[in-house]
């Protein structure tokens, strides 16, 4: 017997309210993000001498070679995550501000009541 869930949340984009399920959420997100690990050879771009001092340590595996700290960019930066979110956290408060309740806005926003309470309560 095979049991399949599915969650929908309801969200909000340019004023439209959309039902979408998590799953296809979370590939949408992906799929948005342009996340793709490039493999690229070794023999094509270190130089003889790197490529034998980096075998003696990994013997035909795959290696990730992050960016430095100063390229790299924060969470949500690429896809505009970020920017929903803080867009979104700062509606919740103004809502909270002029009388919505908690209960209200977890119904509206699908989120967990302590989701709601952390965003209200915090320090921004």
């Amino acid at each position: 017997m095979e049991l399949e869930l599915s969650y929908r949340c309801n969200f909000r984009y340019d004023d439209n309210i959309y039902s979408i399920d998590f799953a296809t959420l979370k590939l949408l997100t992906i799929l948005r993000s342009g996340a793709s690990m490039k493999y690229i050879n070794a023999d094509d771009i270190f130089p003889e001498k790197l490529l034998k001092e980096i075998q003696k340590h990994i013997h035909g595996g795959m290696v990730y070679v992050p960016k430095p700290d100063g390229l790299r960019k924060k969470w949500g930066e690429n896809t505009g995550s970020r920017k929903h979110l803080t867009h979104r956290n700062d509606e919740i408060r103004q809502k909270f501000s002029v009388g919505v309740t908690i209960d209200q806005l977890t119904e509206q926003y699908c989120l967990s009541y302590d989701s709601i309470k952390k965003i209200v309560y915090s320090k921004k």
